[in-house]
C-alpha cells in the first residue's frame, strides 16, 4: 500500500491523493485535475478504482468529469453531496468503507463543519489505522473556514468530537498546503510554542511537489491552536482565561480571528 500525495501547483494549493493498493488498484481523493490523475495512474500500470469528493466545492471536484468520461469507476461522496458533486454516484455514510485491497480500506467518517456535505476517511491498512484524509475540515496547524455552507459551531464538535479522539500516530493528508500561514496564526496566539517555531522555520525549504511534508494528529495537539484549547497562553492572549470558558468559545473565537489572518 502507498499514499500518493500530489501537490497540484493551483491557486488554492490543492492536494489530490492517490491510494494504491497492493494489487495496482487506485482510489483517487480530491482530484483537482483529471488528466493528471489518470496519467499517474497509467505510469504506474495501475486501475483506477473509485473516487472520493470530501465534499462539493469545485476545487476538490473538477477533476471528476475528465475521469468519468475515460473509466468506469465509482464516485464516492456524502449524501447530501450527491446532487452537488459532479459525477458523484455513490453515497456513503459514517463506518461505511472503500475497499481498495484485501489488507487496506478507506473508513468513511461523517465530518460536518466545513460544510454539511463533507466526510473525512481513515486509512486502515493491515489492521491499523495510519492516516487521515480530512479535506477542508482539518489542515496542518489549522482547521477550515465555514464561509461556503458551514457553521463553525458543528466544526467545533467535529474537531473537539471525533477527530481529536483519533489516535495521535494517524497521519494527517488535509486537502490544502497551508502550513506556512497557519504556522504564523499558531504564533501570534502562541508566541512561546517551540515546537510551531521549529516547523515555521523550516517552511520555506520545504519541496512540496517532491518531497511533501506531513504530520500527525500527535503533533497537531503540539502546533495547531483548535487542539490547545486549554492553553492558557492562546486564552490570556484571547482575554478569555476565566475558569468557566469553554473550549467551544475559545474555538469560535479563534475561527473568527482567522477568518481575517
Amino acid at each position: 500500500m502507498k499514499v500518493h500525495q500530489i501537490f497540484t501547483n493551483s491557486p488554492l494549493r490543492n492536494f489530490t491523493y492517490l491510494v494504491e493498493g497492493k494489487q495496482g488498484h487506485f482510489i483517487a481523493i480530491d482530484p483537482w485535475d483529471g488528466e493528471l490523475v489518470l496519467n499517474e495512474v497509467h505510469s504506474k500500470g495501475g486501475l483506477l478504482k473509485g473516487v472520493v469528493s470530501t465534499h462539493e466545492h469545485s476545487d476538490h471536484t473538477r477533476g471528476n468529469v475528465v475521469i468519468s468520461k475515460k473509466t468506469s469507476c465509482v464516485f464516492y461522496a456524502h449524501p447530501n453531496g450527491l446532487a452537488k458533486i459532479p459525477c458523484a454516484n455513490k453515497g456513503v455514510h459514517e463506518g461505511d468503507r472503500i475497499v481498495v485491497d484485501e489488507s487496506c480500506y478507506l473508513e468513511v467518517l461523517d465530518t460536518p463543519g466545513h460544510t454539511f456535505a463533507h466526510l473525512c476517511l481513515i486509512l486502515w491498512n493491515e489492521g491499523s489505522p495510519i492516516g487521515l484524509f480530512c479535506g477542508d475540515t482539518l489542515f496542518n496547524a489549522g482547521v477550515g473556514n465555514c464561509h461556503n455552507g458551514g457553521d463553525p459551531k458543528v466544526l467545533f464538535e467535529t474537531i473537539d468530537k471525533k477527530l481529536g479522539l483519533l489516535g495521535e500516530e494517524i497521519i494527517v493528508y488535509p486537502g490544502h498546503e497551508y502550513l506556512g500561514n497557519n504556522l504564523g496564526f499558531t504564533l501570534k496566539y502562541e508566541p512561546n510554542n517551540e515546537v510551531a517555531k521549529d516547523l515555521l522555520e523550516k517552511y520555506q525549504g520545504i519541496d512540496w511537489t517532491n518531497e511533501p511534508v506531513t504530520t500527525t494528529l500527535g503533533r497537531e495537539k503540539e502546533i495547531n491552536t483548535f487542539f490547545r484549547l486549554e492553553n492558557e497562553e492562546i486564552r490570556k492572549k484571547l482575554s478569555l482565561d476565566k475558569s468557566d470558558t469553554s473550549k467551544e468559545e475559545v474555538f469560535l473565537r479563534l475561527r473568527e480571528l482567522r477568518n481575517n489572518w
